[in-house]
């Protein structure tokens, strides 16, 4: 989408500027006016220019939150239940919103669905801030006329996966402490403590023990080749992020993931939580199970059982029920295709997924605290190991020169 860059007055009276994605002039200056702007020069903003360039890259590099969008869903839900028309919505919305970027797509938006765009549509535009998952879950509940009910399963779904995200984040917050310290002891000991010991035993005359030897040789490495380390490490930086781009990288990553102790049940088990969380609403908001099944390949975060699912796509294609693919596809826990089943059987199967996913959460929340459990002694044993290694290659040395001394 074009960029332009806008001088034009604000509802206090103060000059303001900037840019902003339309796609014209005419809809930039509607945008600019749905914001509470007066504009006085707008134009396609010249793409050689440090500030376009900065202002372009500080818009794209504006993180949306995920509660600004639980926040915004909210909003949505409680306006349309109060009887307010989308444009009424959009409009409080835009002037509420303090997020630029999620300012925008709002603008944006609006000046779609003024032009003749569905809701749908208007929103798809922006799936790279709101995820496909939700603008389909908008498209079911814009064509069955349920979006008020639709909204309330998103907000939901978006918190439960809001909490799991941050109750894992807090679970590691210990853990990368330790690390931390980790590195700094292993930094300062080699860099500081070892060298100074060294110069003593070494005008002693003293043959060095093996750990000492091996600290010294440590310590010559990284000062005489330091630059080099830096250069692989920024190398295998890239490397990784380029590989894990592909398809191929994020399935040999996931795959082995899943199979590492304590990490690999809790992958599987909050992509269980997850594929029952998000497939059950979907269900119930009326998609039908091939299309709910793209959606979880895009929105599952695990490319081994994306893998899965789009193999279950396909024999779903053949006319196989849902339940006899799952039985014979990775990952999937017995619990859950026997719950499948049953729900197939009965026609209740967006329930029977919800109580899965209600299982599964706590699942996820033991797992998550398993693992804290199990990093924490595993990272002081580690950090006792580094801090008992420079120990050695200090003391040993020094309990030889005080015996050549007596």
């Amino acid at each position: 989408m074009p960029t332009y860059s806008y001088k034009a007055i604000s509802q206090s009276g103060s000059a303001v500027s900037g840019v902003i994605e339309a796609d014209s002039v005419k809809t930039a200056e509607l945008m600019l006016n749905n914001q509470g702007f007066i504009p006085s020069k707008v134009e396609e903003a010249r793409q050689g220019g440090l500030g376009y360039f900065f202002q372009k890259i500080t818009l794209r590099l504006t993180p949306v939150k995920t509660e600004e969008i639980i926040l915004m869903t909210r909003q949505l839900r409680t306006m349309l239940a109060a009887g307010l028309s989308m444009m009424q919505m959009l409009d409080i919305l835009e002037n509420q919103v303090q997020n630029e970027r999620l300012k925008n797509m709002i603008a944006a938006i609006s000046m779609d669905i003024k032009t003749g765009s569905s809701l749908t549509d208007a929103f798809r535009k922006h799936e790279n801030i709101l995820t496909p998952l939700y603008v389909n879950m908008l498209h079911a509940g814009e064509a069955s006329g349920t979006l008020t009910e639709v909204l309330e399963r998103l907000i939901y779904l978006l918190e439960h996966e809001n909490k799991v995200k941050s109750d894992i984040k807090g679970a590691l917050q210990y853990p990368k402490i330790v690390v931390g310290a980790l590195g700094i002891a292993f930094f300062v000991l080699l860099t500081f403590v070892i060298p100074t010991f060294v110069g003593i035993f070494a005008s002693a005359g003293l043959e060095l023990p093996l750990p000492t030897k091996i600290a010294l040789g440590l310590y010559h490495l990284l000062s005489n080749y330091w630059y080099v380390f830096i250069i692989v490490i920024i190398a295998g930086i890239v490397a990784y992020r380029q590989y894990m781009k592909t398809t191929a990288g994020r399935l040999v990553r996931d795959s082995l993931l899943l199979r590492v102790p304590v990490i690999g049940p809790l992958m599987q088990k909050a992509a269980m939580s997850r594929f029952a969380s998000i497939f059950s609403i979907l269900q119930a908001s009326g998609i039908s199970v091939l299309v709910s099944l793209d959606i979880l390949v895009g929105t599952i975060g695990n490319e081994a059982i994306a893998r899965e699912f789009r193999r279950i796509k396909s024999l779903l294609e053949e006319g196989r029920g849902l339940s006899s693919p799952l039985r014979s596809a990775k990952y999937f826990t017995p619990m859950v295709v026997d719950m499948v089943a049953v729900g197939e059987e009965t026609g209740a199967l967006d329930e029977m997924l919800h109580q899965v996913a209600v299982h599964y959460d706590d699942e996820v929340e033991f797992a998550v605290k398993r693992l804290s459990a199990a990093l924490g002694p595993i990272l002081i044993v580690g950090l006792a190991v580094v801090v008992g290694f420079f120990a050695l290659s200090i003391f040993l040395p020094m309990w030889d020169l005080t015996k050549a001394v007596r």
